[in-house]
């Protein structure tokens, strides 16, 4: 051993502990992107009033939005502990590279998108309940009520636009962090034994 300095730990391979908790932070980001993009948006569209629906999103998505996005940097931060730069092979880089873009991204959406939308949305629901909407079921049940408040409140019309612009950049986002923990999956179901 001497001349190799001191054995730092990523000389060895991750303990069961942290293999789990690497795959706890990757399933509970998994599982809260499913849940919240497929299922329970569609379910509270369907169910709820567009205030009501609006209101549970923006207390619920901070939330959602900035558990990802720490579940996110703790998997890169375990991951790159176990994975010295200088020993990486090339699945290895593009799994950090992967880790990397998701804490970004989530980051991101966290701090800027996702908090945005929910500030534009509360401005909307404040100029909608003056003209009494917003109680409606469904975001597509009474849409020719709020072309015409489009119409004629220019401010109505620019928070629209920019809550448009918003949520989608903040979809997109989230659809980048899907797609980056999916292939996290894939890698972590190719590497049980290691990580």
């Amino acid at each position: 051993m001497s001349g190799q300095g001191v054995i730092m730990p990523t000389d060895r391979e991750p303990t069961v502990t942290v293999k789990l908790l690497h795959l706890i932070f990757l399933s509970t980001f998994w599982g809260m992107q499913i849940w919240v993009t497929f299922i329970s948006g569609f379910v509270m569209d369907n169910n709820l009033n567009r205030h009501t629906f609006g209101f549970i999103q923006s207390r619920l998505f901070p939330f959602y939005l900035h558990i990802g996005s720490a579940c996110a940097f703790f998997n890169l931060t375990i991951f790159a502990m176990y994975h010295p730069r200088d020993l990486l092979d090339e699945k290895e880089t593009f799994q950090i590279v992967i880790f990397f873009t998701c804490v970004m991204v989530a980051a991101i959406n966290a701090q800027w998108f996702g908090q945005m939308t929910s500030e534009i949305m509360a401005d909307m629901h404040l100029i909608e309940q003056a003209c009494g909407l917003g109680q409606d079921i469904g975001l597509s049940s009474n849409r020719e009520a709020y072309a015409k408040l489009c119409e004629t409140d220019p401010k109505y019309k620019k928070l629209s636009s920019r809550l448009w612009h918003y949520n989608l950049l903040s979809s997109l986002c989230n659809l980048c962090c899907i797609i980056c923990n999916g292939y996290s999956l894939y890698y972590v179901a190719q590497n049980l034994s290691t990580l």
